[in-house]
């Protein structure tokens, strides 16, 4: 690639990530001054404190992001792959010499992304709520609409999912970067108007502000926080963007942009304490207040359509850990592998929306559900991070400690300061994040015990497949036989029903295994292992990373280069259907079995999840006890 190429498609992706990386974080100014001055929060509107909470503003983006996620984190990806199931993937590799220590950090990580969900609700309604919220700025006797217009806008933005995000997705960027040179602009018109703002780049009036308060500290950070939310999305996006485009974005517009405008907002409140009311909106001259509320609301929508869209991924990422049943995933471009859409998820994510929505109100009361689930996040990302930099990396324990203590105290300083939030909104998204991690651990135990029980009650494959190969009492059908199964070690429950109710055999008979690894790709050469077993049989096993896109029929033509060609246009793909029964003694909680039972009775189905051809494929049922 030239130079002048790969400078042109760095900036392609620089821009890119402006609207999907940033969205989040980009629309904190709409309301975290305004929560900061709150009543919630008993600080006073004076000069010296705007100028220390805009120097905790201005000091906390430079740690929390600047330092440990675009310089430190982002150094932690995965073969290039971001997010915390991928530095879960990582970290438990590398630490995990004892079954325990792995088993923890895989809970850790799993705990972090069901948060993730918690995040995936609170982000639309409270930027969203925050942009609406303006036509009050433009006229009191608009704020009756303010509500219907903002669940009407949240229910157009879950309607156009099944269109996809490819054409859409080119007007991220280029809106954003809109959005981030108007917040500089009017930044830059209120600090010249009160220069005094400047001081906040000292730290040390962070320090006073902090000291001024006590322990009352904690409360204000519990709204500070509220400018680092999306800070996570900097490393979850990695794989779409790579690490330099995040860091020329965040760097080169991203921050001076937030850092302006905070100081801007500042400045304002210094002049007009009465612009409490709005800080942000109050930034603009009337003449230009409606199309500032349109292009909040659009920047709003675009910061949601990142969290939504994380959703879908995260989701399609655990089912293929096996945390989550199998659920209808539909791709929506040709050219973009990670572009997909999935019914069910976003048809949930929209009615808790609406629920929180209706039920908070305001984006003022939902600002005390927001931050908890996110810094909880980025506690347990700082903690796998510290394993990936001792075990990975290999670097000393005084090191490791060293580049990940600071940011593990300011991680917990900002966990326990949103703890004071709980009973104000904060259990919402810890109750949804503990709901989703509860239905994950049931997932993956109840499948546990299903190969156990499978495993003890099934023959063993390779005695009943060698008397079988001997035995000819069976019509022998000219084509190929798939079964597709999950232990590879026993005989197919379809095998046997083929036998017992078709009293026919395959010439050629395929065992095959999906595994999905816990790293993101799998490269075609490492796609497809063929073993021979027995004349006739041959065991294949297909591998896929969690972002693998699973294609059986494409992962089958693969076997050509094992010696094992395969005619796709004459192959029958045989599958097992478990109907789960509950019974009582060792395993799992009566109600936790049930649970277990209703998901794998509603799982989505294996044909399309695995994108087998509909007019080849055959599903026999059978019962399995746990």
């Amino acid at each position: 690639m030239s130079k002048t190429t790969s400078r042109e498609s760095v900036a392609a992706l620089t821009l890119g990530a402006m609207g999907v990386v940033y969205g989040d974080i980009g629309t904190s100014p709409l309301y975290t001054m305004k929560e900061i001055f709150g009543p919630a929060t008993g600080i006073a509107l004076t000069t010296p404190n705007l100028t220390g909470a805009t120097s905790v503003i201005f000091w906390g983006l430079m740690m929390v992001v600047t330092l440990k996620y675009v310089l430190l984190i982002l150094r932690a990806d995965n073969r290039g792959e971001g997010g915390i199931m991928a530095l879960t993937a990582l970290a438990a590799k590398a630490a995990g010499r004892t079954p325990r220590r792995r088993v923890i950090l895989l809970l850790a990580g799993v705990f972090g992304a069901a948060l993730f969900y918690g995040d995936s609700v609170i982000t639309p309604a409270i930027s969203v709520l925050s942009a609406v919220e303006g036509l009050e700025v433009v006229t009191p006797a608009l704020k009756p609409y303010v509500l219907p217009v903002s669940l009407g806008v949240l229910l157009g933005l879950f309607a156009m999912q099944r269109y996809g995000t490819a054409t859409v997705g080119k007007l991220f960027g280029p809106i954003i970067v809109v959005w981030f040179a108007v917040l500089a602009l009017v930044g830059v018109v209120q600090i010249a108007q009160q220069p005094a703002i400047l001081a906040a780049l000292n730290p040390l009036h962070a320090f006073a502000f902090l000291q001024d308060r006590g322990w009352h500290m904690f409360v204000a950070f519990g709204a500070i926080v509220l400018a680092f939310t999306g800070a996570e999305a900097l490393y979850a996006d990695m794989g779409h963007f790579g690490k330099r485009p995040i860091q020329f974005a965040w760097m080169g517009l991203v921050l001076p942009a937030l850092t302006i405008n905070y100081m801007g907002q500042g400045a304002l409140l210094m002049r007009d304490p009465s612009a409490l009311e709005n800080p942000f909106y109050r930034l603009f001259p009337e003449s230009w207040l409606i199309p500032a509320v349109v292009l909040a609301t659009l920047a709003t929508v675009i910061a949601s359509q990142a969290v939504i869209s994380g959703a879908y991924s995260m989701t399609q990422q655990a089912m293929q850990l096996g945390l989550l049943p199998r659920m209808q995933v539909q791709h929506t471009s040709a050219k973009e592998a990670g572009q997909i859409y999935m019914p069910g998820v976003n048809w949930l994510l929209l009615v808790a929306v609406v629920l929180a929505v209706v039920g908070f109100g305001s984006s003022s009361a939902m600002a005390s559900a927001y931050g908890f689930a996110v810094t909880v996040t980025m506690l347990l990302t700082t903690v796998l991070t510290f394993f990936v930099v001792r075990h990975a990396w290999g670097y000393p324990l005084p090191l490791a400690l060293a580049a990940t203590g600071v940011f593990l105290a300011l991680d917990l300083l900002l966990v326990i300061s949103c703890s004071l939030k709980f009973w104000q909104g904060g259990w919402f998204p810890l109750v949804l994040g503990a709901a989703i991690f509860i239905i994950m651990a049931t997932w993956r135990r109840g499948r546990e015990l299903l190969m156990e029980s499978m495993r003890r009650d099934d023959p063993e494959l390779l005695p009943f497949i060698t008397a079988l190969s001997a035995d000819r009492s069976h019509s022998r059908v000219g084509r190929t036989a798939v079964y597709a199964v999950a232990n590879p070690d026993t005989v197919p429950q379809a095998l046997m029903h083929n036998l017992k109710h078709n009293q026919v055999l395959h010439e050629r008979n395929l065992i095959l295994t999906v595994v999905f690894h816990d790293v993101p790709w799998i490269p075609f050469e490492e796609r497809v292992q063929v073993t021979p077993l027995v004349p006739g049989f041959w065991r294949v096993q297909v591998n896929y990373g969690f972002i693998n896109t699973p294609d059986i029929p494409q992962a089958l033509q693969l076997c050509l280069t094992k010696g094992l060609p395969i005619n796709l246009f004459e192959t029958s793909y045989f599958l097992s259907r478990e109907i789960v029964v509950p019974t009582k003694g060792a395993g799992m909680a009566a109600w936790r079995e049930a649970l277990f039972a209703l998901m794998s009775r509603n799982a989505g189905s294996v044909a399309s999840f695995f994108r087998l051809p509909n007019n080849c494929v055959i599903e026999l049922g059978t019962r399995v006890q746990i």
